[in-house]
């Protein structure tokens, strides 16, 4: 349980680091990179640890999964609620589609 809150922590600054700057187009390329920088750092903090304490218990490629899975989760709601985009029925789609790619990576073959 602690990877995952780990990895939640970690791709909610994630997002705010690639995609916050979105709401902020007018602010110069060179500072918003910046603030990015320093924001991607917070979630390496998170991000590393996570990964080594999830390797004891996942593979690397489980470790990967789970992160993109939760990636899509928490990009969707901030894209709704931050960015005031819209969840259209196709992206979900798609979505569910690679969330569908968890139990052939999970599955005891």
């Amino acid at each position: 349980m602690k990877t995952i809150i780990l990895l939640t922590i970690s791709n909610i600054f994630m997002t705010i680091a690639w995609y916050g700057h979105l709401k902020h187009k007018e602010s110069p390329l060179f500072k918003v990179i910046l603030i990015s920088w320093f924001i991607a750092f917070i979630e390496y903090c998170f991000q590393v640890p996570a990964n080594r304490i999830g390797h004891y218990q996942f593979s690397a490629a489980q470790l990967k999964t789970i992160q993109e899975v939760i990636t899509l989760i928490v990009f969707c709601i901030f894209s709704i609620v931050y960015l005031k985009e819209e969840l259209k029925w196709n992206y979900i789609v798609g979505f569910t589609m690679m969330v569908g790619a968890v139990f052939f990576i999970f599955k005891k073959w």
